[in-house]
């Protein structure tokens, strides 16, 4: 099974402008930029046979290529990260079973996380598309809450049926727990920005208007959801790592201690 990863990367974001090339601090001091990490995290995944950088700004183009990355440019059109994806396959001619859509706010992704959507759809051909799912620890379920009651987007939840099939996907913390009364394990899922498509579903994404659920949560996915496509939810192991996507320019100094914990 031929694999690609593309990490879709926009400069103009509402929330974050020039967010992709935001520039963290490591550990040892240095620093790199948000689209560097991110590149660096997909090409530690074993299996896919390419990693490409996707866009449609010559700045984070030439940052990318800076780095050593493969680009491939998109149009201004594009208006996520699975749409750039599409444009990406089509323009670049990528001849790949799957495409892994490994998005640029993500530098945390474990590779097993991704190793683990692509063995998924190894073994069921059936499944068009797949992404993972990471049960809450008590931290990050706080972590949630605290942003929901600060009016801030965080990260994503998702709920899904007994076969791993995705019944929604929320901003908002679903489903309801009594603060009170937090169950152990935690009976939240995080979800986790990393799509894998077959070639159909992501070509059929495009001939798909938004619908009013994405355009309310602004998410996605919902589009699969909302014409009847199954997304198939893959329930992976932190392995004690804490994950978390920077959608905010605070959440630099969340990811930046993260760095830091993981480095000892």
């Amino acid at each position: 099974m031929k694999s690609v990863i593309v990490i879709p990367a926009r400069y103009a974001s509402s929330r974050y402008p020039g967010k992709p090339l935001a520039e963290l601090t490591l550990p040892d001091g240095s620093r790199k930029s948000l689209i560097r990490l991110s590149w660096e995290a997909a090409c530690q995944v074993e299996g896919p046979d390419a990693v490409f950088v996707a866009t449609d700004d010559d700045r984070i183009r030439q940052a990318a290529e800076a780095f050593g990355a493969q680009v491939i440019m998109t149009t201004p059109e594009a208006r996520n990260g699975t749409e750039r994806c599409a444009e990406a396959l089509a323009n670049a001619g990528l001849a790949a079973d799957v495409i892994v859509n490994l998005q640029g706010d993500a530098p945390l992704t474990p590779p097993w996380f991704v190793e683990a959507l692509l063995a998924e759809m190894a073994r069921q051909p059936q499944v068009g598309m797949a992404t993972p799912v990471l049960r809450c620890d008590p931290v990050t379920y706080g972590h949630f809450v605290e942003d929901r009651k600060a009016g801030r987007v965080g990260g994503t939840t998702a709920v899904f049926d007994a076969a791993g099939d995705a019944l929604y996907f929320s901003k908002e913390v679903v489903p309801y727990v009594d603060p009170g009364k937090l169950p152990d394990p935690v009976p939240v899922f995080h979800h986790v920005g990393v799509y894998a498509y077959r070639p159909e579903a992501l070509n059929a994404y495009l001939g798909w208007a938004p619908g009013p659920l994405e355009s309310l949560e602004g998410l996605e996915q919902l589009r699969f959801l909302e014409n009847g496509h199954k997304v198939r939810c893959v329930e992976v192991d932190g392995r004690g790592r804490v994950f978390w996507e920077l959608n905010n320019p605070g959440d630099v100094a969340r990811i930046e201690t993260v760095l830091k914990e993981q480095a000892q």
